[in-house]
């Protein structure tokens, strides 16, 4: 079973519409992979994720309600075989984690499967508008298909 990781700043927004956009799509598709979500530092540990993401989610038919926030450690190298950074700053947060060569070749920033080499990142929806958290959706929605067709 392939173990997917998304990683944020707070594990409340982006991280967390990402972990429940991949569940739905690997339940709907019968796949073996696990999915969860952290954030790199440690504002909303324990929290359910923004209610504004959260009413986004179930726009989408989504729930991520069930959802609690916790921060990346360094154990989960080696529990997960992908480790998706939403951007620069939260990647870099990973890699300054990083044991060795390993841990580093596993991160990598989550829209280069939707748009590979550009380096582009996921924008943080938290003081934006309504219209931030729905582009933030559809961005997450096609990566996370892009995701399991390389997987194919």
């Amino acid at each position: 079973m392939k173990k997917v990781l998304f990683v944020c700043l707070g594990n409340i927004c982006r991280s967390a519409m990402a972990e429940g956009i991949l569940t739905e799509k690997v339940k709907v598709q019968e796949l073996s992979i696990a999915v969860d979500s952290a954030g790199t530092a440690n504002y909303h540990v324990g929290e359910a994720p923004d209610k504004r993401m959260q009413q986004k989610a179930i726009d989408h038919g989504l729930s991520i309600s069930h959802q609690r926030g916790r921060q990346f450690t360094i154990a989960d190298f080696d529990e997960f075989d992908y480790i998706f950074a939403m951007d620069e700053s939260n990647q870099g947060n990973i890699l300054q984690l990083a044991r060795n060569q390993a841990d580093e070749n596993k991160v990598e920033l989550f829209l280069n499967l939707s748009q590979p080499g550009q380096d582009l990142s996921v924008p943080d929806p938290y003081y934006g508008g309504e219209q931030g958290f729905e582009d933030v959706y559809q961005m997450l929605n096609k990566a996370c298909d892009e995701f399991i067709e390389t997987l194919h």
